[in-house]
């Protein structure tokens, strides 16, 4: 009688455990996929896109000065586990002066890996102030991502994000 008991309880316990509903993992917004700040953040970094360069002028072009990111994929379900998910990257960084901006950014992608550059130009022979202007910049991953481990390497630097399963 008593294993009965302890069988009845342990069944139960486990019945609850499959109703009892976990917490959801709060994002922040700058975490979310799809998530914009238009203008200038709270951290003082303005959002920027890239623009065509001026035709008639001769520019450098160096690897685009950054100093994070944050990779944002898109929410998976049950319905697009199998075809996989967009992934946007949200990078943030710095020109080192008053002329830099953002020109062209190139990706290849082998399997897990993508290896991405950012490309930021200056005019020729100009004279730019030196003075650091933060900014934003969102930019997508080519092509769907299944659940799994990635690694991202932006300009030289090798950064890891995962894409989870759906959540039941």
């Amino acid at each position: 009688m008593r294993a009965n008991t302890i069988i009845a309880a342990a069944t139960f316990m486990v019945t609850m455990a499959g109703c009892v509903a976990l917490p959801q993992k709060t994002v922040e917004p700058e975490e979310q996929f799809g998530h914009r700040v238009p203008g200038t953040s709270e951290d003082g970094r303005v959002t920027i896109s890239i623009d065509p360069p001026d035709e008639e002028v001769e520019y450098r072009f160096f690897d685009a000065v950054y100093e994070d990111v944050v990779f944002r994929p898109a929410p998976v379900s049950t319905e697009n586990v199998a075809d996989g998910v967009s992934v946007e990257v949200l990078v943030k960084g710095a020109f080192p002066d008053s002329c830099s901006e953002l020109h062209d950014v190139s990706q290849q992608r082998n399997g897990h890996v993508v290896d991405a550059t950012l490309v930021m130009r200056r005019p020729s022979g100009s004279v730019c102030a030196t003075v650091l202007r933060p900014y934003r910049f969102y930019m997508m991953l080519e092509g769907d991502y299944t659940p799994g481990s990635y690694t991202v390497k932006l300009n030289g630097r090798t950064h890891t994000f995962v894409v989870s399963e759906p959540r039941s």
